[in-house]
């Protein structure tokens, strides 16, 4: 089962708002994709919340792209950034990339983006959002979503 970012959003709003936040404080992010071998590739990436969509904008024939369109699957962490901090937690988004080949949603993109053409777009069908923590310096606090269920939040000692 997957859902779009809307659905999420919809779904568990406190957690997107914090996701988004997190994926708000830096431009680069890392995702991970499948080579040919089936070995992960990990690459930095640029990512935009719009419309209800996550998406992935990517150069022409980069690796990335390539090894989204021979197989969908792909991680996504927020950066951490500086020091040990890492305000608002740690987050990753996992699920399936889909190409967007429609000029008229591209077209869109280009508005509010601005990217350098031409360029590879993915949407995305999310399968599973994590956040993890630290709670009063005594709780590692993992809040795990995934499609058709609700938040699950596990605390650990």
């Amino acid at each position: 089962m997957t859902a779009n970012w809307a659905a999420f959003a919809a779904a568990e709003p406190d957690l997107a708002g914090t996701v988004e936040k997190r994926f708000g404080a830096f431009t680069h992010h890392i995702l991970a994709t499948l080579r040919k071998d089936g070995s992960p590739r990990t690459s930095g990436l640029e990512v935009r919340f719009l419309s209800g969509e996550l998406w992935l904008g990517m150069m022409p024939d980069s690796l990335k792209a390539l090894d989204l369109r021979r197989d969908p699957r792909f991680a996504l962490q927020a950066n951490p950034g500086a020091g040990t901090g890492m305000g608002g937690g740690d987050v990753r988004i996992s699920g399936r990339a889909i190409e967007v080949d429609d000029m008229e949603t591209k077209a869109g993109y280009v508005e509010e983006v601005e990217p350098p053409e031409p360029f590879h777009l993915f949407r995305t069908e999310l399968t599973e959002v994590v956040r993890t923590y630290i709670e009063d310096d005594t709780y590692l606090v993992v809040q795990v979503w995934t499609p058709g269920t609700p938040l699950r939040t596990i605390k650990r000692t």
